[in-house]
């Protein structure tokens, strides 16, 4: 995502909530364990072309003929949500919506499947999109990025549907709470394959791709020790915040707000008042087509739509495309809150949790510890969190604290501190980036330098500094122009002639 769309930025900094330490919402079950304060505590669009429906009586469930379109399937479903569904020959299908409802409370209680999840159930021999896909299947270069995902880049795409599986459940459920389809899940996909630590050469971080500024317009912290924009919950978080308010900006159009997502607002905003005219008469998301026909927009932004619908075409419906999608464990974790610079290391030991899983739990934490100043709040797997105060607190003193500090001496280097500790100068360079130096390279004696333990650097990342918003052009290395003592004989052709 572009830094664009300033005026939206400005506009969430004022209206959204500060985001709590902590604080991931209500949908992934948390299980909280303290040393410290207490824990924080859409409806598909479709056409009903051919939909015939018969309102239910008291004594007997009514009958929906299947139609040939699934959106309109969903539709029927969602007029007589006690109905079972026949195709036309009147062989049943599935149970109804009720019927899964009912025989779901018996298992899981009294939580009821989502809308989304019973109609996409209930679809006859097909999948259902709350985004319009199908009326802009045909357009060529949906058909393209089709041909695409399903060909050349299947392998890749098929590790992102992998990842969908891990992280596809947290994503859905904060776009449904935040009023948007969930199908824009997949704007994820074309933009990181679900990747939480995928940069861009413009800065450019995380599964949404957020800019530095925009990151922090939309409430997640953007800093040396922590980056909201690699954790999966805060910036998907911030990312339906920031598609809320373009697609309001846009008249309720997702695809115009997916193109300004990608192009920036202003760009958007100025293409429709130019092309006022070509737009007089059409509605809805084919605004976004009629100016992207228009050749305004950048070809990068004038094909992000179409990637999208591409690719929940092929993710809704991957066998029909020969794509095959194995699954991994969704993301459900515990939360536990801790004091600051408390390592990774230290919480894994508590918890009985590996390293691995404390780092990918934690993807925002930047330095292999919580960032120094306040308490904070640590992701666990789910079920690990039980008496972690009284497991931290009997761990050694030493194995609590992220290092420790010293002062810097006369004559003492980076490097020569670093070596003292086992660890490098690099290393040591990302706990420590105000450090001031003198001219040889040395430190200036009398500063506070904080050393990380090796248990805390073990579960660090590297990463350039996050609050760049360009990655700056590397030179290219001039080839250097080599003069040869000996006279060089000119190359000659025919005739003695000289070869320009």
């Amino acid at each position: 995502m572009r830094s664009g769309g300033a005026a939206v930025v400005v506009a969430l900094v004022a209206a959204c909530t500060p985001m709590r330490p902590g604080h991931e919402g209500k949908p992934v079950p948390m299980a909280s364990a303290q040393v410290g304060p207490a824990a924080p505590s859409a409806v598909p669009t479709a056409a009903a072309a051919g939909a015939t429906t018969a309102r239910a009586t008291p004594s007997a469930a009514a009958t929906i003929v299947a139609p040939t379109d699934s959106t309109a399937l969903a539709r029927a479903m969602t007029r007589d949500s006690a109905a079972r569904v026949v195709r036309r020959d009147s062989v049943p299908l599935l149970p109804s919506p009720t019927d899964i409802a009912k025989e779901a409370s018996q298992v899981f209680g009294a939580a009821k499947p989502s809308a989304t999840d019973t109609m996409a159930a209930v679809a006859a021999g097909g999948a259902v999109w709350d985004i319009d896909v199908k009326s802009y299947e045909t357009r060529s270069r949906v058909a393209y990025f089709v041909q695409i995902f399903s060909g050349r880049a299947r392998g890749a795409f098929e590790r992102s549907l992998q990842r969908q599986t891990r992280y596809g459940a947290l994503i859905s459920q904060r776009l449904r709470d935040g009023g948007l389809p969930e199908d824009m899940t997949y704007l994820a996909l074309i933009e990181s394959w679900y990747n939480p630590h995928a940069y861009s050469k413009a800065a450019a971080v995380g599964m949404w791709q957020f800019m530095a500024g925009t990151a922090r317009g939309v409430g997640l912290r953007v800093d040396w020790w922590v980056d909201d924009r690699r954790d999966p919950v805060r910036s998907t978080e911030g990312a339906v915040r920031y598609l809320k308010a373009l697609r309001n900006q846009f008249g309720g159009s997702v695809y115009l707000a997916a193109a300004a997502y990608d192009g920036g607002d202003g760009r958007v905003s100025r293409g429709l008042a130019r092309y006022a005219g070509d737009l007089n008469g059409v509605v809805g998301d084919d605004r976004y087509f009629t100016l992207a026909d228009t050749k305004y927009l950048r070809k990068e932004t004038r094909d992000y739509v179409p990637k999208l619908i591409a690719a929940a075409l092929v993710g809704k419906e991957p066998a029909r495309y020969n794509v095959h999608v194995d699954t991994v464990a969704p993301f459900v974790y515990d939360s536990v809150r801790v004091p600051p610079a408390t390592p990774l290391a230290a919480v894994g030991n508590a918890t009985g949790n590996a390293l691995a899983a404390m780092k990918e739990f934690n993807t925002h934490l930047l330095r292999g510890m919580t960032p120094p100043g306040d308490s904070t709040w640590v992701r666990v797997t789910a079920g690990t969190s039980a008496k972690f105060a009284e497991k931290f607190s009997a761990l050694e003193p030493d194995e609590r604290a992220g290092g420790v500090r010293v002062e810097s001496k006369k004559g003492e280097s980076m490097s020569s501190i670093a070596r003292k500790h086992g660890i490098s100068a690099k290393q040591l360079a990302w706990y420590n980036p105000k450090v001031s130096r003198l001219k040889n390279g040395n430190l200036v004696a009398g500063q506070r330098i904080f050393v990380p333990t090796k248990a805390t650097v073990s579960a660090a990342i590297e990463v350039p500094n996050p609050s760049i918003e360009k990655y700056p052009r590397r030179a290219k290395a001039r080839k250097k122009h080599v003069t040869k003592k000996h006279s060089v004989k000119k190359a000659t052709g025919k005739k003695g002639a000289v070869r320009k």
